[in-house]
């Protein structure tokens, strides 16, 4: 199951893109089915229903596939704007450091490889959707860098998870790019200005339920104007997810939407010689299924 959120006509809702390619705006189809207005038009407040939202769901989209007049709530994706799945979250989003062994040999040496999770965050106001601009942000900064990420959503409340039980906390995953200005990261010796520019947190394009996701097995790669920078796979990561959710569980709070980024591969455009930095007009698109592709494109 494959969640978003949209826009059509000025209107946002949440959505379950289909296999055939459209998407169901689910309150819509609720309302024809069932007569009835419940689901929240915020996806995070669908994902705290938890597993009746699922349920509820399933059942609206075997209705929906039988259904032949579908125009009032079934769209293709040329009709609406996808929009980042949690456009505004109500936390910074915590992000996991050096956590692909190449990636932190080739910003350093083997003593920066990390014996414990590495954790930083970006700030809300930095998030943008699939096929958004990225603002280069020429006034502050001339080595704005790509990462990309898995990001994992989690699903429910949670404190001193153990790592086995974290998984249960987990709704879904999507993709998130971490643009870096490392000129900034590098001045001000810390991470959050250079890694929370405004546009610095592209995400999407949708929210794949933690049911259709294989959190070892997934496979990312990342390409800037179609040259492959990035391949990685999650069984390369230092620090799995259940092991990431539990640390930063063990005194801090996990609530439903919260947003884990859990690091990149090597191929950052800092670790070439000499260093590839984005440039305007750059297309950065950032590939794991079954999420899909993640694109954006570096303004002016």
């Amino acid at each position: 199951m494959k969640f978003a959120t949209a826009s059509i006509h000025g209107r946002t809702f949440v959505g379950l893109l289909l296999e055939d390619g459209r998407i169901l705006d689910i309150l819509r189809a609720e309302k024809k089915l069932f007569e009835l207005e419940t689901v929240p038009g915020d996806l995070v407040q669908c994902i705290q229903l938890g597993e009746k939202f699922i349920n509820h769901v399933k059942q609206l989209e075997q209705w929906a596939r039988k259904e032949e007049e579908t125009e009032s709530y079934l769209y293709t994706l040329k009709e609406v704007l996808l929009l980042a799945p949690i456009p505004r979250p109500a936390k910074n989003i915590y992000c996991v450091g050096k956590n692909y062994r190449d990636h932190a040999l080739e910003l350093g040496t083997e003593a920066d490889i990390p014996e414990h999770v590495m954790l930083f965050s970006k700030t809300p106001t930095s998030v943008i959707g699939h096929e958004e601009k990225i603002d280069p942000h020429l006034h502050l900064t001339t080595e704005l860098d790509y990462e990309g990420e898995l990001a994992v959503v989690i699903g429910k409340k949670g404190k001193q998870i153990n790592k086995e039980d974290a998984l249960d906390y987990v709704f879904g995953y999507t993709i998130v790019n971490d643009i870096t200005a490392r000129d900034l990261q590098a001045r001000h010796k810390q991470f959050l200005l250079g890694k929370s520019l405004d546009t610095s947190c592209p995400m999407g394009p949708v929210i794949v339920h933690q049911s259709s996701f294989a959190h070892l097995d997934f496979e990312i790669e990342t390409k800037v104007n179609g040259e492959v920078r990035q391949r990685g796979q999650g069984k390369q990561m230092i620090f799995s997810i259940p092991e990431i959710i539990s640390t930063i569980s063990q005194g801090t709070t996990l609530e439903p939407g919260d947003i884990i980024a859990t690091g990149t591969p090597a191929g950052v455009g800092k670790g070439f010689k000499p260093p590839k930095y984005l440039r305007t007009g750059d297309v950065v698109e950032i590939t794991i299924e079954p999420i899909g592709t993640l694109r954006n494109y570096v303004g002016e």
